[in-house]
């Protein structure tokens, strides 16, 4: 796994049900490395820390190798990496072997997967189409957030290498499918 974008955003105000609303989603590439953090990317606007930020949502990483999928579905859109909100755009992420706990070493900063994305109304809002959050569910592949361990720079073409596996978890897929599928919810526990 590589870096292949790292991406920032600016606020963004736009008109939800009547009222004017932020949204920090709109992220585009930058050159520059990014600094993660504790709880957050340095210079990146996170508009709505109840949903995002945080220790455990500290940075949001999604797969490069999925944007064909999209591009094909969305072919209207202005691409660029960092369409899904996403900070680190990483060629090779595969949510069905990363695991809840998986410790990475990105660039000089250390990171452990901590849970998928769960989509919201704002990434309609990017896409312009509310239909893209049941499609993004059936897709099954939500990218990860991380919780930041030792906090460090992030730049293009940075390897992602898994440096400790974590053991009897859920794969990120395996933690998507359970928070969707809750008629299946036995298959996780039996």
């Amino acid at each position: 796994m590589h870096i292949i974008s790292t991406n920032l955003g600016e606020p963004v105000t736009f008109v939800w049900n009547g009222a004017e609303e932020q949204t920090g989603i709109f992220k585009y590439p930058v050159s520059e490395p990014l600094s993660l953090g504790r709880t957050d990317v340095d210079k990146d606007s996170v508009i709505d820390r109840k949903h995002h930020a945080g220790i455990n949502k500290a940075c949001y990483l999604f797969a490069g190798d999925d944007y064909p999928f999209w591009k094909e579905l969305y072919p209207d859109l202005e691409w660029d990496w960092g369409m899904f909100g996403e900070n680190l755009t990483v060629d090779g992420l595969d949510e069905t072997i990363l695991r809840i706990g998986d410790v990475l070493q990105i660039g000089s900063a250390v990171v452990q997967i901590s849970q998928p994305r769960e989509p919201c109304y704002k990434l309609g809002v990017r896409f312009k189409n509310q239909d893209i959050l049941k499609k993004f569910i059936a897709r099954g592949k939500s990218g990860t957030y991380v919780r930041v361990l030792e906090e460090g720079e992030v730049k293009n073409g940075d390897n992602v290498v898994v440096i400790k596996r974590s053991t009897n978890t859920l794969t990120v897929k395996q933690f998507f499918n359970l928070l969707y599928d809750k008629k299946n919810i036995l298959i996780f526990y039996c």
